[in-house]
């Protein structure tokens, strides 16, 4: 099987569980994961089998969208709610107008200190592990955007809100942040990411319904193909010449393109080559002055499929 199922995460589990799982199920050994989750979050974990590996890099996952709970009162050493309290404050002088100016400046772009508890590595260790054995060290800022931040509710001390972030962003040390900010402390109790990239929490699907299709053989009502995951890539569709070339890592010459690809692009930008919905390779298309597309332009992956063009 090739392509992406988008498992609805449980609490409790790895990114790396859910892998295995999927992986036991499949009796595929070519399976992974974008974008871990933490154990006790739930939601949107993409996983990719097979050929849908290689697309991992260049998908596009700028833009995810979380649910978060927060507890105002503590903050915690992991900034959840696995973690020791670290600190405590008085939050009854929070009000509902307060939270609606928090959310407010913490909307744009910012930086953000990773948090200990990550999979961030320091010469080769994870973050992660360090702080397992009380060791704290560095963490450089990193750039944010936080696009929207929304409450959904108000039930002091908890506070439910959305946020749509840019990759990279952590949800924890928003709340962690926010509860400093107030003067109270927090940390999160719930999280759920419903949104990465092309990947929703409409298409998610949960182990044991992934286990089903595969008993009945009907994985493609949820697989979603390296062609559909790429779909923010631009699309050239070759002839079965251009196919054949590609498949044996040669980028096609111009006359193995089909005329009805007209596709308008930047010199330099990344798409899809491809043929009936198939695709066949990732490539960097350049147009020099003569319209060439062949000169400068490379392909940066090749993706096997079952049909024969040559």
């Amino acid at each position: 099987m090739d392509g992406f199922i988008v498992i609805d995460k449980p609490v409790g589990m790895t990114s790396h569980d859910v892998v295995s799982a999927v992986r036991r199920i499949t009796g595929q050994k070519k399976v992974g994961h974008t974008g871990t989750l933490d154990p006790f979050a739930t939601g949107v974990l993409p996983v990719a089998l097979g050929e849908g590996t290689k697309a991992i890099p260049f998908l596009d996952e700028s833009i995810k969208e979380y649910r978060a709970v927060m507890l105002l009162g503590a903050a915690t050493d992991t900034q959840d709610c696995t973690g020791s309290v670290v600190h405590e404050g008085d939050w009854s002088h929070v009000t509902p107008g307060d939270l609606e100016d928090l959310c407010r400046s913490f909307t744009g772009s910012s930086t953000q200190i990773p948090p200990m508890f990550s999979a961030l590595k320091r010469n080769g260790v994870p973050l992660y592990k360090l702080a397992r054995q009380g060791i704290e060290v560095l963490r450089e800022p990193r750039a944010i955007e936080i696009f929207s931040l929304v409450l959904d509710d108000v039930k002091l001390p908890q506070v439910a809100f959305t946020v749509s972030c840019s990759r990279g962003s952590y949800i924890r040390t928003l709340a962690n942040d926010m509860g400093e900010r107030l003067g109270s402390g927090a940390h999160l109790l719930q999280l759920r990411r419903t949104r990465s990239g092309p990947f929703c929490i409409g298409n998610a699907i949960t182990l044991e319904r992934w286990a089903q299709c595969v008993e009945e053989r009907r994985t493609e009502d949820v697989l979603i193909s390296p062609y559909g995951a790429l779909a923010q890539l631009k699309d050239f569709p070759l002839t079965a010449k251009g196919a054949a070339m590609v498949a044996h890592g040669i980028f096609p010459v111009q006359d193995v393109f089909q005329e009805t690809s007209g596709c308008v692009h930047q010199s330099g930008e990344l798409a899809r080559l491809s043929i009936g919905g198939t695709l066949l390779g990732v490539a960097e298309i350049c147009t020099p002055r003569d319209g060439e597309r062949s000169k400068n332009s490379r392909l940066l992956r090749v993706f096997n499929q079952h049909n024969s063009f040559t």
